[in-house]
């Protein structure tokens, strides 16, 4: 299934022109387990959360560089969902909008949202950073893909996600 996912998402990124790179390795879940297979990489590498607010009102995804620190409490007031209110989505919710499982949470399964239901939490870092490329799991969490900051955005508003941008420590 994910191989079929990650070249549907090949696909619409070439049809909008955008230039990727990509490094195979094995399936990682965690970001300690990724970051030695991506040594090699210059750019900024991406952890993501699969969030729901506990009313079940929304879902969130949240991308931000995987070495800062995401505390929830804090993000829900920002984003005005209360403190305490935002929880880790179950992943049959996520199988269901994003078409990914566990370990496999990336901003470009955006693609597969098509009711726009999930918003997207970007930190600000990844865009605004200067950063050469940003990267993500293409689909699979056996791969990690980099895209220049500017084609993230451009990506994000074809799919129809316009992203919240937060500022993480």
């Amino acid at each position: 299934m994910g191989e079929d996912l990650r070249s549907e998402l090949q696909e619409f990124l070439q049809n909008l022109k955008i230039q990727t790179s990509c490094v195979e390795h094995p399936p990682v879940f965690t970001v300690e387990e990724m970051m030695p297979h991506l040594q090699d990489v210059s750019g900024a590498v991406t952890k993501n959360l699969f969030l729901k607010d506990k009313k079940k009102k929304g879902l969130w995804l949240v991308s931000a560089r995987h070495d800062r620190q995401v505390n929830l409490n804090d993000l829900a007031k920002k984003l005005g969902v209360g403190s305490g209110n935002l929880r880790f989505a179950d992943e049959a919710t996520m199988l269901e909008k994003l078409k990914v499982g566990q370990g496999c949470a990336t901003a470009l399964a955006l693609l597969f949202d098509k009711d726009q239901s999930v918003k997207l939490v970007l930190d600000r870092d990844l865009v605004e950073g200067g950063h050469q490329m940003v990267h993500f799991h293409p689909m699979t969490n056996g791969a990690t893909m980099g895209l220049r900051p500017e084609d993230l955005l451009r990506f994000l508003r074809e799919t129809g996600h316009e992203p919240v941008l937060e500022t993480f420590e």
